[in-house]
């Protein structure tokens, strides 16, 4: 898995025997500086793209080659498959299309065995949003009956799974994840990301920013519904800017956390009601940032534990690679991955695209 955070690849060994779903091994392998920067450029349209995008989907295959031999050197036994999910770069549903750069078969042809990749674009094509995809994976190992638990995965989106404890599910992206705070950082100070949410702690939130922000048309849409960097986006951010101007950077930084928390708490308390969650469980890099999770917790009201989904037996750093894994295994199977109650698709639907070895 590569998310929208453009850091590298994810990679999990995963067993789905007897024994339930298990992740035997992970591995990570980083873009280099020159194919984060091209990936970041295509996330917009530009002169020659087309070129562009098939030569970075040529080095990103590369680089998912790289990951799977480290795995497969310690798998137990030989590897059934790979599911891979490509980098988006796109993400229309609302015009019929989503496009993750990718080279399955050049993949393929490096790794020696099957690929399963293009999970997204049979879901838009049944008029789903072909997104979130991974609450599906989240009841399947989360979620328990009798209780509400919440997944919220924070990558450069955040989205929720919100698994009712009677089988059903509900969930939908929720707006920016690390995108902003990460644009912002690396603006201001040339990191990738602020570690700990050290910077935004050092920094006061900005209410009338904060209204500016959540002042969005895609906060008060209905699900399902889902985002990407076609939205959350520099312009996207220094339009908000402009009409407040003269902030230290890291007051800004403190605001962009708390609407991430902001954003997501609304989506929780919207789809749990009066009920409420037992527990909010976080994954993705979002989970790493403590001052994201106290904020998280603050705007939840403070009753609700939110904890890292390590409490449940899977490193946070994990789970969407993990999730991936288990839509490969689903396609193997030719059962569904979608959940069409999230995705707003047709009916259920078996996801992905075999390339043999």
């Amino acid at each position: 898995m590569s998310g929208t955070s453009l850091d590298g690849v994810d990679g999990v060994l995963a067993d789905f025997g007897g024994r339930g779903i298990r992740t035997l091994d992970a591995a990570f392998t980083p873009f280099p500086a020159a194919l984060r920067a091209e990936l970041m450029a295509l996330q917009a349209a530009g002169e020659n793209e087309l070129e562009r995008e098939a030569l970075a989907a040529n080095a990103l295959a590369r680089c998912y080659a790289d990951c799977v031999r480290q795995l497969a050197a310690r798998a137990p036994g030989p590897v059934r498959a790979v599911a891979v999910h490509g980098q988006t770069i796109r993400h229309r549903p609302e015009l019929g299309f989503t496009r993750q750069a990718n080279n399955p078969a050049l993949l393929a042809e490096l790794a020696g065995i099957d690929v399963i990749a293009d999970f997204r674009s049979r879901d838009v094509a049944a008029g789903g949003q072909g997104a979130p995809l991974v609450p599906a994976f989240h009841e399947a190992r989360f979620g328990k009956r009798g209780q509400v638990r919440v997944v919220v995965n924070i990558g450069g989106i955040g989205n929720i799974s919100v698994l009712h404890g009677d089988g059903r599910v509900s969930g939908y992206d929720t707006g920016p994840g690390n995108v902003l705070m990460d644009l912002w950082i690396a603006r201001h100070l040339g990191k990738d990301y602020d570690a700990d949410g050290a910077w935004a702690a050092t920094g006061r939130v900005d209410a009338p920013l904060l209204d500016l922000l959540l002042d969005e048309p895609f906060f008060r849409q209905p699900p399902p519904k889902s985002t990407g960097r076609d939205l959350f986006h520099a312009q996207w951010l220094d339009s908000k800017l402009a009409q407040r101007p003269g902030l230290a950077p890291s007051d800004v930084q403190a605001t962009l956390t708390r609407l991430t928390a902001v954003s997501i708490a609304q989506a929780i308390r919207m789809e749990t009601g009066a009920q409420g969650a037992q527990a909010v469980y976080v994954c993705g890099g979002g989970a790493y940032n403590v001052v994201l999770l106290a904020e998280l917790a603050d705007a939840l009201g403070g009753a609700t534990r939110v904890e890292s989904t390590e409490t449940l037996g899977v490193a946070p750093n994990r789970v969407e690679a993990l999730a991936f894994a288990w839509l490969g295994y689903q396609f193997t199977r030719r059962k569904p991955g979608n959940l069409p109650a999230v995705t707003g698709a047709a009916g259920l639907r078996v996801l992905g695209a075999l390339y043999p070895a």
